[in-house]
């Protein structure tokens, strides 16, 4: 049986560097220089022609690392949630000129709602349709595009939570996305499943995964071996999926990709 091919997310100034381990497999590659408000007000389009013209001869599948600073999607101020519909939708037009068949969003859930969301019985309702206010025009523009978005968990302490948006959002482009130094982190510091259970919760919907590792004390984006979290049984969920999630080594230093994929390697995890 095959195993998986690994991915990274890098950005213009790493790319350089990993191009050739990208294209001896192909891998899947995440950019992740589109969720600066800066360069999205900016000349972004100069940027994302340097990159394409960096991957020429690349082949695997090609994601972004939508916005995300200084907002959530389910704000409760309608003139916020304008600002964040506009903020993905400019991370869609990057996805767009580049190619890009995938974007990563984050998720609203909390460490907070864990407890307190079904205080009220209509608060998960209202979330909902809040989110779908948010994202609602950027939904439209991912499905005329063709790309998928994916929802990544934060501070999700109930793995289900986000599935279950997914789904309400009705769309065969929204999905769920899972860091595991994320759920590492629910996991030791609040009390949440595993990693694993991460991935059995969202079964097929799971399309992206940000593979990092950490001690569970902080989102440390360690190469995986560095940190604490069971890979093989990280690995033994993903291999009951069928939906071929994309694998994408998101480390802090991207310097570490390489070791990174070579320890998973070495445990016969991965390619």
């Amino acid at each position: 049986m095959s195993k998986p091919v690994l991915g990274a997310a890098l950005s213009i100034r790493s790319i350089p560097a990993h191009r050739d381990w990208l294209l001896e497999r192909q891998r899947d590659l995440e950019i992740q220089d589109f969720f600066r408000a800066d360069l999205l007000d900016g000349d972004w389009r100069s940027a994302a022609g340097d990159i394409k013209q960096m991957l020429a001869g690349h082949t695997g599948r090609l994601g972004i690392h939508g916005p995300f600073w200084g907002f959530k999607i389910d704000s409760h101020d309608a003139m916020i949630r304008q600002a964040v519909t506009k903020r993905l939708l400019q991370g869609l037009d990057a996805a767009e000129f580049l190619g890009a068949t995938q974007m990563v969003i984050h998720s609203p859930f909390t460490t907070w709602d864990r407890n307190n969301l079904d205080l009220y019985p209509e608060n998960r309702t209202n979330l909902i349709e809040r989110v779908r206010a948010t994202l609602a025009e950027v939904i439209a523009r991912a499905e005329t595009i063709g790309c998928e978005i994916v929802l990544e968990n934060i501070e999700d302490k109930d793995p289900r939570d986000r599935v279950h948006l997914a789904k309400a959002l009705e769309s065969t482009r929204v999905r769920v996305s899972l860091d595991t130094g994320h759920a590492n982190y629910a996991h030791v510091s609040t009390g949440a499943p595993p990693v694993d259970y991460y991935v059995d919760a969202a079964g097929n919907m799971l399309t992206h995964v940000h593979l990092q590792d950490s001690d569970g004390f902080a989102d440390r984006h360690w190469a995986p071996g560095e940190g604490n979290i069971h890979w093989t049984a990280v690995f033994r969920a993903l291999g009951r999926l069928t939906s071929n999630p994309r694998l994408i080594l998101e480390l802090r230093n991207h310097d570490d990709v390489r070791a990174g994929a070579a320890h998973l390697a070495a445990l016969g995890l991965a390619d």
